[in-house]
């Protein structure tokens, strides 16, 4: 099987799933710990919450491997992201829970970080840069949106219960601030009194990770938007069952998200 799936779209939009995939290679899937076998820091089910955008005309890419392989969204060089917080590395060894992924003896070491750097990492990265071009030589401008989701609480990464929707253009430098700000009035339509409203930060705890940070190069026609869910508002965070209920309003807020973005790259000359 493949590494990835990119489905090609028309619309100046290419719509990121870094953490959807769930597998795990037989090399590593036999070291595992017990704790670590439901791959429980999944982005879970979020291709099929962005499965609505092929009818927009988007591309798609989603990973086959658990960010436990190879974590697509973090700096190849492993540097921080958010230097004097908590997160997890290129190759993570322990779980948001802070508990082992591997058994004592049996962490990768620096070879096999670099093997699963080149086996894993790049080609994500190659082919997402590729689709960028070949939508770029058709656009004058276009949207890169990354999409995550996880559990409403980590202690390990954030105080309290996470916002629903938190929106990272890394502090305003991966998108133009026209884009910014339509987005972020579409979620300020959103948090109103009613029953379906949702809470929502822009560059709060998640400001965007190195996708985001690195393909957004407003200055050169690639705006980039990352985008974390609370798991809660779409699926259930023990089970982890996804609940369709919920996840249609969801859904509904995120199609308009889209919409602005494809809508904004319209405008470009």
């Amino acid at each position: 099987m493949d590494d990835f799936k990119l489905i090609a779209g028309t619309a100046p939009l290419l719509v990121s799933l870094p953490h959807d995939g769930t597998a795990l290679p037989e090399s590593v899937g036999a070291r595992i710990t017990e704790a670590a076998r439901r791959v429980p820091d999944t982005d879970w089910h979020v291709g099929i919450l962005y499965a609505f955008a092929r009818e927009l005309g988007a591309s798609i890419i989603a990973p086959r491997w658990s960010r436990y392989v190879a974590d697509l969204n973090r700096d190849p060089a492993g540097h921080a992201l958010y230097p004097g917080h908590s997160e997890t590395a290129l190759v993570p060894v322990t779980t948001f829970a802070g508990e082992a992924i591997y058994r004592a003896g049996e962490e990768p070491g620096a070879q096999e970080i670099a093997l699963r750097r080149e086996l894993y990492w790049q080609p994500y990265h190659d082919a997402l840069q590729a689709e960028l071009t070949r939508m770029r030589a058709l656009h004058p401008r276009v949207v890169l949106w990354d999409g995550h989701s996880i559990r409403s609480r980590v202690p390990m990464f954030f105080d309290g219960q996470l916002p629903d929707f938190n929106l990272g253009t890394a502090g305003g430098t991966s998108c133009s601030r026209g884009l910014q700000d339509a987005l972020e009035a579409v979620l300020r339509e959103r948090a109103g009194g009613s029953a379906s409203a949702y809470s929502h930060v822009v560059n709060g705890r998640f400001k965007g990770g190195y996708i985001t940070r690195y393909y957004g190069r407003p200055a050169d026609g690639v705006e980039a938007v990352q985008l974390e869910l609370a798991q809660y508002t779409y699926m259930d965070e023990d089970s982890f069952e996804y609940r369709p209920e919920r996840a249609a309003p969801v859904q509904g807020v995120i199609r308009e998200l889209l919409d602005v973005c494809i809508g904004y790259a319209g405008t470009a000359a």
